[in-house]
């Protein structure tokens, strides 16, 4: 669960700087007027060992609900496998996530959930700000490899060096281990690029720097 303050890097409530996503919003705003329709801000622990970064809200799930990975399915998957894992437990008003810190590549929806490079760009400040504030940060699991490659650049590394693929761990300058995953999507759940026993693997292997 959230606190009420802000966490540093969360992007404006109206923020206007990716026209294409800017308009999607105003679109998905006038079907929906209930819903988010926002950049999604962070969610977590700002004394957190570990983050957990996805590619962009999903259209009915963290835009919908604006928290990251509340009310889709790959959301309903990662956090009942933090579950399993100890790593985080349910509450009726949310999910507790205590040294966790989850946040999104990309803070806005997307057209069929996929970012252009520029909003890629644009984005990745916000990203590097969010995790530069976390002290206690040891390791970083990316969902997907636009997480991964956002992951390198607000972290530091440079990208040839690190490459993505499920399962690999990474050890990058600044002493932040990271982990790749592919990403719980309905699409890659379908597919069989993902399934939930290698979501679970990928994710255990944070435990070890847990304190």
């Amino acid at each position: 669960m959230t606190d009420e303050t802000p966490h540093p890097g969360t992007p404006p409530i109206d923020c206007a700087v990716c026209p294409r996503l800017v308009a999607y919003r105003d679109e998905t705003r006038a079907r929906h007027p209930g819903w988010w329709n926002a950049p999604v801000p962070p969610l977590g622990d700002a004394s957190a060992w570990l983050a957990i970064i996805g590619l962009a809200p999903g259209l009915k799930g963290a835009n919908r609900t604006g928290r990251p990975f509340h009310g889709d399915e790959a959301g309903a998957l990662l956090f009942a496998t933090l579950a399993e894992l100890g790593l985080a437990t349910e509450a009726p008003e949310g999910w507790n996530t205590p040294g966790l810190f989850i946040t999104n590549a990309v803070a806005c929806a997307p057209p069929n959930n996929l970012p252009a490079t520029d909003e890629k760009h644009a984005c990745r400040p916000w990203l590097t700000q969010q995790l530069a504030a976390l002290p206690q940060l040891k390791v970083a699991v990316a969902l997907g490899e636009t997480a991964h490659q956002a992951a390198i650049k607000a972290i530091g590394g440079k990208l040839p060096k690190y490459r993505f693929g499920h399962g690999a761990v990474h050890r990058l300058p600044s002493g932040v281990t990271l982990i790749d995953s592919y990403h719980p999507s309905r699409l890659n759940l379908n597919t069989g690029t993902i399934t939930p026993e290698m979501l679970k693997t990928a994710l255990a292997q944070a435990l070890a720097f847990r304190p």
